[in-house]
Parts: C-alpha cells; structure tokens; sequence
C-alpha cells in the first residue's frame, strides 16, 4: 500500500476534514440544544461532523482502492478569485446593499472558470441576482435591502 498513490484522497481528505473541525469547534461557542430544541449551534456541530466522517472517509477509501495520479496544477486564478467572491459578498452586502453585491460576487465567481468570457459571465450574475431577489425579497420576504447607504440606499 503506497500513500504516495493516494495523494489527491488524502488531500481532498484532509480538507473537509479540517473544514468539519473548524465548523464543530466553532459552533461549540454558540448553544447546541437538544435535537428536539436545537440552538444556534446544533446544524453547524451536525455539519461539521458530517464533513469530518466524510474527510475520513475519502481518504480511507482512496488509500484502499490504490488509485491516484498527478496532483496537476493549482489553479490560483479560479482559487482566488472564488475566495475574493466570498469575501467581497460577506463585507459589502451591508452596506453597498443586495444587488449590487451579489452581482460583483457572482461575476467574479463566473469568471473563475475557464475559457469563460465577459459577456456570458455578466449575463449570468444579471440572471442570479434578479432570480436571488425573487426568491429572498419578493417571496420569501425577507427585509434586505437592494441598495445600500453606500450607493444613497
């Protein structure tokens, strides 16, 4: 048994393990609960323990199964431009509002892929954010704002 064939299970592994960890831990400062009154930290704790079972578990199987192959690139583009999404939504959609969030934050997201151009990745975000505010503002009724202080909102 060679770890070495194994090594994209046992990376992908390791990452919703250490995912699961850092979910689990997390919720434990907020309440748990019970199962019949769940807190605010029952579903992140569950979750967490999910990813956990199946971190260990695709790295187990890829280890038994000795499959594996080359690692191959990173891609950085796509890495970084996800992670700017995330974080530009997480600390502008107070204050630049909804839209105008979400929109950034899909677009950047699509333009993560490859070969994707600017056009289909505009027309895509236009779709998301309208199809978004549907579902969160108009239907579900949820108090968000569209446009935030920071565009006169």
């Amino acid at each position: 048994m060679r770890l070495q064939d194994a090594r994209k299970d046992l990376l992908a592994g390791a990452v919703f393990t250490g995912l699961g960890l850092a979910f689990a831990i997390t919720s434990t400062t907020y309440e748990i609960g019970t199962p019949l009154r769940m807190g605010p930290g029952f579903f992140p704790l569950v979750l967490g323990g999910v990813l956990v079972v199946l971190g260990v578990s695709i790295a187990v199987t890829g280890v038994l199964a000795r499959e594996g192959g080359d690692l191959g690139t990173v891609p950085w583009r796509a890495l970084v431009l996800l992670i700017a999404a995330i974080l530009f939504f997480g600390a502008t959609v107070r204050d630049l509002g909804l839209v105008p969030a979400l929109f950034v934050t899909v677009l950047l997201a699509a333009l993560a892929g490859r070969g994707v151009r600017v056009v289909p990745a505009v027309v895509i975000a236009t779709s998301l954010t309208a199809l978004s505010v549907l579902i969160f503002v108009v239907a579900l009724q949820l108090r968000l704002p569209l446009i935030g202080p920071w565009l006169g909102g």
